[in-house]
Order: structure tokens, then C-alpha cells, then sequence
């Protein structure tokens, strides 16, 4: 794991402060309007039988759903501890405990120690990773067949938005920095692994990607 001053761990405890909040969240509201655009694309890709990796999962639903589709195993990674205990609860809830997985770090670290999956899913997390490229190269090296991803748009409102949340971050002495990482890059190294673009969809803060090799 990361030492204790690293932004992974800024990160892991800026979410333990939200973990029962996004389950509430869920189970309130369900998935919002970009997260059923990922889901949509990931499974017009025929997902059945397959292994999911969601890194950044989060209180794991996304996994979860995926699973009730037919997937047949999901490892979770996240870098908050609350999140995953929510997580475990939600899974154990709906008899999925036998095919989840869950691991707490930050998924650079750990990648060496995880399995390749069929699917892998980054909803939301490479706005929160200060290295795209490493995020991005890694998690494609875990990648068998589809890559799914969310991140920000990088228009002006969402340029500002995020200079808006790391001065309010600033001033409750949090290290957790949000980022707008420039979409052609991560498209390029997608590309350049051997994936082709199946899906793009979007809202007005989020881009919905779906490749496949």
C-alpha cells in the first residue's frame, strides 16, 4: 500500500467520509444517468460468464449489477476501507459473496498481486489519480477483452468546477486533489494497447467510454 502521506491515502480517507452516504445514495436512486450509460455499453458486449475488475469500486454496485447480468466473478479494488465494508455488506445481502473480491489499496500498488479480468471498469476514478498514465497503462495490462471508463468532460465548466472543489478541499486541509485528464491522451493509450471504441456516450460532466479487443 501507499505510505500514509501519498494522494492515494488522501484519497482512500476523502471517501471513507462518503462511504455510507453513496450507499444510502444507491439504494435510494440507483445508478445515475452515466453509470447506465456504462452499464449499457458494458453489456451490449456479451458479458456472460465473464470476470470483472472494478477499480475504484467504490460500495460495489456497479460490480455487483454486472454479476446479477451473469459475470461470473468481480474483484473489487478501492482505496477506502469504509467502502469496502459496505461492499462486503451489499454483496453478502444479495448472496454475492462467494463471487466478489475485494481489495483495499491503491490499484497501481497492488496490480502485480490482482488477476487479469475480462472486463474491466473505471467509473469516475481517473479524475481522482494524479498519474493517468500509470492508472490508465496498468489497469489495460489487467485487460482481456473490454475496457469501461467515466471521466470529466474537459470544457471550462468542469475546469472551473474542479478548481472550485480543490480550494474548498484546500481550506479543510484535505491533500485529496480532483483532475481533468485530457481525453485524447487516454484515448491514444487505449488505442495503443490493441482496443478499438465501441461506445461514447455522454452527460454534461461525464464522457462514457466503452473499448474492446
Amino acid at each position: 500500500m501507499a505510505c500514509c502521506n501519498s494522494p492515494s491515502s488522501e484519497a482512500g480517507r476523502f471517501f471513507s467520509w462518503l462511504a455510507r452516504l453513496s450507499c444510502r445514495h444507491y439504494q435510494k436512486k440507483g445508478p445515475g444517468k452515466s453509470q447506465r450509460q456504462l452499464l449499457e455499453g458494458i453489456r451490449a458486449q456479451h458479458i456472460g460468464g465473464a470476470s470483472v475488475l472494478e477499480i475504484g469500486c467504490g460500495v460495489g454496485y456497479l460490480h455487483q449489477i454486472l454479476l446479477n447480468d451473469g459475470a461470473a466473478g468481480a474483484t473489487g479494488v478501492d482505496l477506502s476501507a469504509r467502502m469496502l465494508e459496505q461492499a462486503r455488506a451489499l454483496a453478502r445481502n444479495r448472496g454475492l459473496e462467494s463471487k466478489t473480491d475485494y481489495r483495499l489499496g491503491d490499484f497501481v500498488v497492488l496490480a502485480d498481486e490482482l488477476p487479469p479480468a475480462d472486463v474491466t471498469v473505471l467509473d469516475k476514478v481517473v479524475c481522482c489519480y494524479p498519474d493517468a498514465q500509470a492508472l490508465v497503462g496498468r489497469s489495460l495490462e489487467k485487460t482481456r477483452r473490454v475496457y469501461a471508463l467515466t471521466y470529466p468532460r474537459p470544457h471550462l465548466f468542469n475546469r472551473i468546477l474542479t478548481a472550485v472543489e480543490a480550494a474548498a478541499l484546500r481550506l479543510i486541509r484535505c491533500h485529496f486533489r480532483p483532475y481533468v485528464h485530457d481525453p485524447a491522451d487516454i484515448e491514444r493509450w487505449i488505442l495503443g494497447r490493441g482496443f478499438r471504441k465501441q461506445v461514447q456516450r455522454t452527460t454534461w460532466i461525464w464522457l462514457t467510454q466503452v473499448y474492446v479487443r
